[in-house]
């Protein structure tokens, strides 16, 4: 079995990844607060300023492969995956390294391929771009970028969200001129399997196939959650009419049609 390594193993992606990747793999993962679902030897404590445990986990582990979910403040974070580059440098570890949409949140005039140069005007999208460019440069090929859209699963902070806004009657915020597209945890699992069985590598634009309008995925997934009344409170992104896209498609022809999903299935996903 090839060892993998999550940094980041107890949140909402480490966690999918790692569960559906047991069976098949030598799993390990890192959590900074709450641990992670993985036996305690494989499992361990990290903080992101921590250089030596970092080293540590990666002398004891070594692993084949190393997926990076961490979050943080992106300064600290961006030093940190520069450390774990020099780590991997010299030898052959695979990185998978998970980015955003908001790499292209500086140009919503169409949707993103993996072919597009990032440009970003947000602090975040901008870390992400840094991070990206680094990484590839100290480690070349084995060096891979996972670039998600927003993320939903049944225990997700997004759903967790809105339906406390329905228990409590709180307005739920839309944009009705955005198009995007989003994703399950689950089911970025399952990609993500399929991708390190592969060995598939390079920049990865995984997201649900079509496009919807973010309030319009809103509204029904709220309608198929609840029969009350609830309040949307619809919003035009940049106070313009105009409409804005912020999704990513892929020009990839690797994955095949049964780890492709649509907006709708994602919603059927967390109603049953």
């Amino acid at each position: 079995m090839k060892k993998i390594l999550i940094l980041g193993a107890s949140g909402l992606v480490g966690k999918a990844i790692a569960k559906e990747c047991l069976n098949d793999f030598d799993v390990y993962g890192t959590y900074f607060s709450s641990k992670t679902n993985l036996p305690d030897e494989k499992q361990f404590q990290l903080n992101i300023q921590d250089e030596k445990i970092l080293r540590d986990i990666l002398n004891l582990v070594q692993p084949d492969i190393i997926v990076s979910t961490l979050r943080g403040d992106f300064d600290e974070q961006l030093k940190f995956h520069r450390v774990l580059a020099e780590e991997l440098k010299n030898g052959d570890s695979v990185l998978y390294f998970f980015s955003t949409t908001n790499v292209f949140d500086g140009d919503l005039s169409k949707h993103h391929s993996e072919e597009d140069e990032p440009i970003s005007k947000s602090e975040y999208g901008q870390y992400k771009i840094n991070c990206e460019e680094m990484l590839v440069q100290y480690l070349g090929n084995r060096s891979n970028i996972i670039r998600i859209p927003g993320m939903w699963g049944k225990n997700s902070p997004r759903l967790n969200t809105m339906k406390t806004n329905i228990e409590t009657n709180n307005q739920i915020q839309a944009y009705s001129n955005l198009e995007c597209s989003f994703l399950l945890d689950v089911h970025l699992a399952h990609q993500m399997r399929f991708i390190f069985e592969n060995d598939l590598r390079g920049i990865f634009h995984l997201g649900a196939v079509d496009m919807v309008n973010e309030s319009a995925f809103l509204e029904n997934l709220v309608n198929q959650l609840t029969t009350a009344e609830v309040n949307i409170q619809r919003n035009h992104y940049q106070d313009k009419e105009s409409t804005y896209y912020f999704g990513l498609v892929s020009n990839r022809n690797d994955l095949p049609d049964s780890l492709k999903i649509t907006n709708q299935e994602i919603i059927s996903h967390l109603i049953h």
